[in-house]
């Protein structure tokens, strides 16, 4: 089936991800709603041929699947179940996607909420950075139902490549949470390992070559330690979102009666950049806590 025929696609959000994730659905076909707060950061999106909706209410009104991925949980609970959000406004079948890194929680609420309507809804947060998004290798973790992610696994095709339905509403932002608690810890050794790197008066570029290859190598060795020695902290992903992210994490840990003393230090040391005025700064700024 021609997705010209079936499918018309609603995008809240066109941030550092959204905006390329955007892209390559109008690459591939899909007739495209979007809308942001400020018009403006959808200029590229509407000049490669999206219509501009002004409100979600707009957006639940003529899309049948619908993806978000905005900032932080309550931009997610006004989105969907405020006066003008999509749950209260959309149409029986239409299937909600959020991408956003949100709290289990909140998925469960809206994934019921949504079906009072007889709507599908999908917690479907992402990793992989502004450099996933652009490529389309995101990795997308599911939680909904079988028959919704049936339905809309071709629309994620086109944005990852790796996409798991993990469990029932909730269980998509629970392995968000557990991929957070990695990076976070990884994102200590990883800048650690630069400074070192450098008092120690080594190339760090050439340490790079040679440990990105063995047991330590990982996304971010890879992928921001790179940025940190060519002095680049742009955003891939800002400071202050992931401290939300890690926020989220230890919450849902205390919940459980898990102790995650890796995961509170990096929030602790990720707090004070922000404190610093870095919280727009993507991850890898973590190195200007030693270097400021």
């Amino acid at each position: 089936m021609h997705p010209k025929e079936d499918i018309v696609i609603g995008f809240i959000g066109t941030g550092v991800m959204g905006k390329s994730m955007a892209s390559h659905l109008l690459k591939a076909g899909y007739p495209l709603y979007v809308y942001t707060r400020t018009q403006e950061k959808a200029k590229e999106l509407l000049d490669q041929g999206a219509n501009w909706a002004t409100t979600p209410k707009e957006i639940a009104e003529r899309a049948n699947v619908i993806i978000t991925i905005v900032g932080y949980p309550s931009d997610v609970e006004e989105v969907y179940l405020g006066k003008d959000g999509l749950v209260t406004n959309g149409h029986e079948n239409t299937c909600l996607i959020d991408m956003t890194t949100s709290t289990p929680s909140l998925a469960e609420k809206i994934y019921q909420e949504a079906k009072k309507k007889g709507m599908f809804a999908l917690d479907a947060p992402v990793s992989g950075g502004d450099i996933g998004a652009r490529e389309a290798r995101l990795a997308i973790m599911v939680g909904g139902d079988q028959e919704a992610f049936n339905h809309v696994k071709p629309v994620l095709d086109v944005m990852g490549s790796n996409i798991v339905l993990q469990g029932k509403a909730g269980a998509g932002q629970h392995t968000k949470m557990c991929n957070q608690i990695a990076i976070a810890s990884n994102m200590l050794g990883v800048m650690e390992a630069v400074v070192y790197a450098e008092k120690a008066g080594l190339n760090p570029e050439n340490v790079l070559k040679t440990i990105t290859t063995g047991a330590a190598g990982s996304w971010s060795l890879s992928n921001l330690a790179p940025r940190v020695i060519k002095g680049d902290f742009e955003p891939g992903f800002m400071i202050k979102h992931f401290i939300k992210d890690m926020g989220i994490a230890l919450e849902e840990a205390e919940k459980m009666g898990l102790d995650m003393p890796g995961l509170a230090l990096a929030q602790s040391l990720y707090k004070k950049l922000a404190e610093d005025g870095l919280s727009d700064r993507g991850t890898q700024a973590l190195y200007k806590y030693w270097n400021q």
